[in-house]
């Protein structure tokens, strides 16, 4: 019976959160047990704990002064984690040999130069493009652009193989010259064994008419402020229509708030915070039409799959991050500009025909190619090819 193999997965995020790339890092983690694979998982300090079985171990970084509530993307203080991930991911790294190092992220770096060190391949999990996502948001790093973006390649170059999660990365990963790569894209994260329970959502909003859902974070990138104006904009228009935004820290949820006082639309819209992921598919139940405003960025983003398996109407920016998988036969499409969106807010809440054939066609979407069974069979093949090509290398040996 052959050995199983040994895996280093590097994710230098808080784990486990309920947020995109945690998610997507749980979803790995329990295709890896169910393989029968061993993993030694390193991961930042914040998180709570999870239990995939006994071939999977998870270590912590110690946590560095000053870092705590880590938020997504680039930081000063993710900086000061990744200087101490580095460090114990060399201290693993000495004590235990692996066969292949799964890194995400940034730790791609990481496992390039210390793989190299102890010869150990490494695939590059990329959920991102680094050095665009760098340059979004802090616009004043342009100069270090060029720098970057070569650091960048050369990770894609060197790695075994690419994985993105989607298309627009799958172009980047063979544009920078990868030698393999395997799109694993994300998922729809309703589950059908979790009853639907109510939300009150009704209650809560007011209004008699169709409900605007948000589900996500506030980070800038999501295109909030681009919301709230088209509610500015709509609202005279369907005034008994209401938006519900699902997310956000307290400083964002104040922000937010305060922006729609400014703009006059804060008896449209209603913050309730956040909810758990098992709350996703009860939420979906009480709303008519589901919002993707997003605004920056070439990945997609993760709730948009199970907006999708949801069968409710989609709202979203015309936008790569949006149209390497929507099309106008699955959701209402708009330019990212404000009366764009208030047009499409409109047109949905008063077509009622308009969202029932959106919804069933992005349910049969979802169904046929963002299941929990595409998930897996891509996993399969990406770890098939490991292992044959381990096998491969032990033989040329």
């Amino acid at each position: 019976m052959p050995t199983p193999l040994k895996v280093l997965l590097l994710a230098p995020h808080p784990f486990y959160q309920e947020r995109g790339t945690p998610i997507a890092v749980d979803l790995l983690l329990q295709s890896f047990a169910a393989r029968g694979t061993q993993v030694d998982v390193l991961t930042y300090h914040e998180g709570a704990d999870r239990d995939y079985g006994p071939g999977i171990s998870i270590h912590r970084i110690p946590p560095p002064p000053g870092t705590h509530h880590i938020r997504p993307g680039f930081s000063w203080k993710k900086v000061v984690c990744d200087l101490a991930f580095h460090r114990d991911a060399a201290r693993i790294l000495n004590r235990s040999r692996y066969d292949v190092i799964h890194a995400v992220e940034e730790s791609v770096f990481m496992a390039r130069r210390l793989g190299a060190r102890h010869g150990t391949p490494y695939l590059y999990d990329m959920d991102s493009c680094m050095s665009r996502q760098i340059m979004d948001k802090h616009p004043l790093a342009k100069p270090l652009a060029p720098i970057m973006q070569a650091m960048e390649t050369s990770a894609i170059r060197d790695a075994m193989a690419v994985v993105p999660v989607c298309d627009t990365l799958a172009a980047i990963a063979h544009a920078s010259g990868a030698k393999k790569v395997f799109t694993l894209r994300d998922i729809s994260l309703l589950d059908p064994a979790i009853p639907v329970h109510p939300i009150g959502l009704a209650a809560r909003t007011g209004g008699t008419g169709p409900r605007f859902l948000y589900v996500g974070n506030l980070e800038s990138y999501q295109g909030i402020d681009l919301l709230l104006d088209a509610c500015t904009r709509a609202g005279s228009s369907i005034p008994e229509a209401r938006v519900i935004i699902v997310g956000g820290t307290p400083a964002d949820i104040q922000h937010y708030q305060a922006l729609a006082e400014r703009s006059g639309s804060s008896s449209f819209v209603t913050f309730i915070g956040p909810r758990p992921v098992a709350d996703m598919a009860s939420l979906f139940a009480e709303a008519d039409i589901l919002l993707s405003p997003r605004s920056q960025g070439g990945n997609t983003p993760m709730k948009i799959y199970s907006y999708l398996a949801s069968g409710k109407p989609v709202l979203a920016t015309r936008l790569e991050t949006h149209t390497q998988v929507l099309d106008d036969t699955v959701a209402c499409l708009v330019e990212p500009t404000a009366q764009a969106m208030a047009d499409g807010m409109i047109r949905l809440a008063q077509d009622s025909n308009y969202r029932k054939t959106l919804g069933n066609q992005a349910r049969r979407l979802a169904d046929n190619r963002y299941s929990r069974t595409a998930y897996a069979a891509g996993f399969t093949a990406l770890y098939d090819w490991v292992e044959q090509q381990l096998a491969l290398r032990t033989i040329r040996r």
